[in-house]
């Protein structure tokens, strides 16, 4: 077999060429770090490394809702203990109005007190959330979702929340409606009231009745109790009740009818709805009346004719309403001290039952809030494995890379040795030397 002189310095030129071009891929993979720069160098790593990236891309968009996310609820709980203050501030307001020795004055200057706390919690109530939108503004709207009228504050947002479109469905806003206007009425169970004075649905004039449990007065009217037989002011007041059996009660309306002269007093509990006589006997100030799961206990001096109602209770009482009825009552001149007592004490109870809720929508807030921590921590550590996964698919293992270039560079530094020896293989060289 011949071989030409041509052939040699071919084959030793295309050698050098092939060393030259591994020598300057290894150089760059080894300063860019990246063993898989563009598909064709290994496509099982680049699809490999393109569902990592993928991964990565909606793991950042996650931690991007769920900053978001946590902004609002973090506004939205500071609200609600804002407002759980200003309401404790009102609770101890009625505290004070039940001093006896207060004047009328002194009561109209609680109630301007009042009024005071019910602009605060209306502002808070409407208060931005720093991106265009409102806290409670529910599934969103453009424009404050409490509105403050004649008949009182309503709300006027869409009930609900907003949520995020990703797969943890992150809350953006808080439901209004429910955090201020679906307090349960009366203590939760059941709802206790006296007998008053209340405007006729049709003719709209005043009317002695049995007033209705979770039915306010009209802002403006005051809720004058009376004896409906009598006409006089009620001389008796009823206590908000307890529960002593849940699972005897009913939720029907009831009502109590006192009859007689003390001491010889007696009393008639009915059942509205069934009507028939529950439970019946003699009366006593201040003893527990106990039936269908409920202890209700009428204090004071009641006489022949005072009346007084039990229903069941509904999440319909208003944070506003509530505050509202207040400040009629204090506003309202010449009560009896059985009136202010009776007034008080529905108060504080409504007081109570709105700051209750409030205060389960700040626990429910709180709660997302310790869901956002964990699910952060479950995202940060997908994020770091696809990372890894990312880098194991095209990151270059550096000892391996450097050792790599090290023999690419001896196989190059070869082949250019061996070329210039293939230059001296000539006849003419061979007859000179």
């Amino acid at each position: 077999m011949r071989l030409s002189t041509a052939n040699l310095y071919d084959a030793s030129i295309a050698n050098l060429q092939r060393r030259q071009s591994a020598l300057q891929n290894q150089q760059n993979q080894l300063t860019s770090g990246k063993r898989v720069a563009q598909a064709s160098d290994d496509p099982t790593g680049a699809a490999r490394a393109e569902r990592a990236l993928a991964s990565i891309g909606r793991v950042e968009a996650n931690q991007r809702a769920l900053e978001a996310s946590r902004n609002s609820m973090t506004l939205g709980e500071s609200a609600l203990g804002d407002a759980n203050e200003l309401l404790q501030q009102a609770r101890e307001t009625m505290v004070s109005a039940g001093n006896a020795t207060y004047s009328d004055a002194e009561r109209t200057g609680l109630a301007n007190k009042l009024k005071g706390i019910r602009e605060q919690l209306l502002s808070i109530a409407n208060r931005p959330d720093g991106s265009g939108g409102y806290l409670f503004s529910g599934q969103g709207s453009s424009s404050p979702p409490f509105l403050d009228q004649v008949g009182g504050v309503s709300y006027v947002g869409v009930s609900g929340t907003i949520q995020t479109g990703n797969l943890d469905n992150f809350q953006l806003s808080i439901d209004g409606r429910s955090a201020w206007e679906q307090s349960a009425s009366g203590n939760g169970s059941f709802e206790t009231a006296p007998s008053a004075v209340l405007p006729d649905p049709v003719t709209g004039k005043p009317t002695v009745q049995l007033i209705d449990p979770g039915a306010s007065a009209a802002a403006g009217t005051p809720v004058a109790l009376l004896n409906p037989v009598s006409g006089k002011a009620a001389s008796g007041w009823i206590d908000s009740g307890r529960v002593v059996d849940p699972s005897l009660l009913t939720g029907h309306n009831y009502r109590i009818d006192v009859a007689g002269t003390s001491p010889a007093q007696t009393y008639t509990l009915t059942d509205q709805d069934l009507g028939g006589v529950v439970s019946s006997g003699s009366f006593k100030p201040g003893q527990a009346i106990t039936a269908d799961g409920m202890a209700l206990i009428v204090s004071g001096t009641p006489v022949d004719g005072d009346a007084f109602a039990v229903a069941g209770s509904t999440r319909s009482l208003k944070l506003f309403d509530a505050i509202d009825q207040a400040i009629v009552d204090l506003n309202t001149p010449q009560r009896t001290a059985n009136q202010i007592t009776q007034g008080n004490a529905v108060a504080l109870r409504n007081l109570d039952a709105v700051m209750g809720n409030l205060q389960s929508a700040r626990s429910q807030v709180g709660e997302r809030l310790n869901n956002l921590d964990g699910t952060e921590t479950r995202l940060a550590a997908l994020k770091q494995y696809s990372e890894a996964e990312k880098s194991a698919a095209e990151d270059l293992d550096m000892v391996r890379g450097i050792s790599d270039f090290q023999n690419q560079q001896t196989g190059y530094d070869t082949a250019l040795k061996t070329y210039a020896m293939v230059q001296k293989m000539s006849l003419f060289q061979y007859i000179t030397g």
